[in-house]
């Protein structure tokens, strides 16, 4: 088995697992047909194992291939640590940082943080992965993430921001139809805005968050997301709520980046005010 064996051809075999066929992953590393079957080729020929197996759908990946996968999208994510830390040299803030956060926080809630972040340091590209599936930062697939969970791996430096409050909501065409809710009781007479399996909040909030905007029913809502919202009304304050604990969290080889600290801390001072309605 060949030691020196190039990353393009790791990057060319990620891209067909991702893509299902040789054009599919051409096309998405811009690089032509016959360059990515050179690729796959090479590759199987350095690590003496098949990796493909065609069929009429595209190509499917062999035990091998789904064995290697891991250490090859960790590979992926050194590299693109690497860029990010190389562009960073120099005096002041500049390079890129890559945040990870979940769609609800990095749809409605970490844009206009971020832009503040923009204009305070002009050199700093700012990549926002917003996504339900937790990134893993030991594995640098992101340089900061926001979490609702407390991290537990000790190689990651973590803020605890505070709790975000969630509620039930409605919008106030729903109420005028169906009329508002008293009890908890009452709640059983109306069209509740929910999930159809068991499911994490996070992971279907967006999609529930659009329903109650629109005036389907009655649904959570993070409350200092709703008091943006004029026409949204919190129901039941007293009897029903929980909190969303927040924490803001990076590797501890990261503690010393100009350009992860100042990010770092612009997320924590801006979450918190959204925490408290500002």
């Amino acid at each position: 088995m060949a030691d020196d064996i190039a990353w393009d051809l790791y990057r060319t075999f990620l891209g067909v697992l991702t893509e299902g066929s040789l054009s599919g992953a051409a096309r998405a590393l811009g690089i032509t047909q016959p360059t990515a079957g050179r690729h796959i080729a090479a590759l199987e020929k350095s690590l003496g194992v098949a990796l493909f197996t065609r069929a009429q759908t595209g190509l499917l990946p062999t035990e091998a291939a789904l064995a290697l996968r891991g250490h090859a999208e960790d590979m992926r994510s050194t590299a693109a640590a690497l860029r990010r830390a190389a562009g960073s040299h120099g005096e002041g803030v500049r390079g890129t940082v890559r945040i990870s956060a979940s769609e609800i926080v990095g749809v409605e809630v970490l844009p206009a943080i971020l832009a503040g972040l923009r204009e305070a340091h002009l050199e700093l590209k700012i990549e926002l992965v917003v996504t339900n599936r937790v990134q893993d930062l030991l594995r640098q697939e992101a340089d900061i993430g926001v979490r609702m969970t407390r991290p537990r791996q000790e190689a990651l430096v973590a803020r605890r921001i505070g709790d975000i409050p969630v509620g039930l909501h409605a919008h106030p065409d729903y109420l005028a139809r169906h009329g508002t809710p008293k009890t908890l009781d009452d709640l059983s007479r109306h069209t509740l805005v929910g999930f159809d399996q068991e499911t994490a909040f996070i992971r279907a909030a967006r999609k529930q968050l659009a329903l109650v905007r629109a005036g389907c029913g009655i649904g959570m809502c993070q409350v200092p997301l709703a008091r943006r919202e004029p026409r949204l009304v919190r129901l039941l304050p007293r009897q029903f709520t929980f909190r969303l604990e927040t924490w803001v969290t990076m590797h501890e080889d990261l503690r010393g980046s100009p350009r992860c600290r100042a990010a770092f801390d612009a997320l924590a001072q801006g979450l918190r005010r959204y925490i408290a309605g500002g």
